[in-house]
């Protein structure tokens, strides 16, 4: 299959990326990353996720985080919603499109969301339901696609047979997760192929963490194969806070550079991306993860 002309990046740093920072990050440092992302083009930007602080407090603020943004025409904010009572407070929010998630390991789903693959495929069902009849989009997400820290690898039947059913419920777009990091352009390329036959390779996105190095190129995999539709994360920031060690999301930066060089349309400016990813490292009193910001912005301090 030809490598696809354009591709759509889908920026999870506001949610994903921050998630798992035990200080919180102030509402309004929130906003003005999601806001600063927009300028750099990205048109999908995560704006946070409507589950119980108690688990995740970092997302506490969702509701004004996405209310403070500045909703540009064109871009879409969705926000992850675990249950009903997430989709309730989405939808007082106004919020337009919802994900909502799934895993392909027992042990994983019951350490992630405190029930089985079928339960949650079960309540997810509901939300999907209520979410399309309030005119809602509705994103799928399925974690630990191609390895789990409990059960180590994974069959890809049970990738399949999760998205098949997230598709049948009337997810638009299914992204596949590598939350631990550990697959390879092989195995990423045997995953999407499999998949494929159950979901139109149009409709699957991937998600790739990069903790062995490895995302950039499982996502040209993924590209050999005619995904077009790719998860990252602004400096590479994130982590999983139910897989202990696995890094961030691929980083943006990182994706965006491959994607101009094999000459792939994005829609994104580089330069614009690295101002929002050096505003929440000094935020956030870190370095950028991403090796891409990291050469281009030595690159810029040397001919300034």
């Amino acid at each position: 299959m030809t490598i696809p002309s354009q591709v759509k990046l889908v920026e999870v740093g506001p949610r994903d990326g921050l998630q798992n920072e035990k200080v919180q990050v102030p509402t309004s440092t929130k906003v003005e990353l999601i806001n600063k992302l927009a300028d750099a083009g990205l048109t999908v930007i995560e704006a946070g996720s409507f589950v119980s602080p108690k688990w995740v407090p970092q997302m506490s603020d969702t509701r004004e985080v996405y209310l403070q943004a500045a909703q540009r025409p064109g871009v879409s904010y969705p926000v992850l919603v675990p249950n009903l009572k997430g989709l309730e407070a989405a939808l007082e929010a106004g919020v337009k499109e919802v994900a909502g998630f799934a895993a392909a390991s027992e042990t994983f789903s019951v350490k992630n969301t405190n029930c089985t693959i079928k339960e949650s495929l079960e309540r997810q069902k509901i939300v999907c339901d209520e979410a399309i009849k309030s005119g809602l989009r509705v994103r799928g997400y399925i974690s630990v696609v191609l390895g789990c820290p409990y059960e180590g690898e994974i069959n890809p039947i049970v990738v399949s047979d999760v998205a098949r059913q997230l598709y049948e419920m009337g997810c638009y777009e299914i992204s596949l997760g590598d939350t631990v990091g550990v697959g390879t352009p092989q195995k990423t390329k045997e995953l999407f192929e499999y998949v494929a036959r159950s979901v139109p390779v149009e409709k699957l996105g991937g998600h790739f963490h990069d903790t062995y190095g490895q995302a950039t190129a499982n996502i040209y995999a993924a590209l050999q194969l005619g995904v077009s539709i790719f998860d990252s994360s602004v400096a590479g920031l994130g982590g999983c806070p139910y897989s202990t060690g696995a890094t961030g999301n691929v980083s943006t930066e990182d994706v965006l550079y491959m994607l101009d060089g094999i000459g792939i349309e994005t829609g994104v400016d580089m330069e614009k991306l690295l101002v929002a990813a050096e505003y929440i490292c000094e935020h956030l009193k870190r370095p950028t993860f991403s090796r891409a910001g990291r050469a281009l912005i030595s690159k810029q301090e040397r001919t300034s």
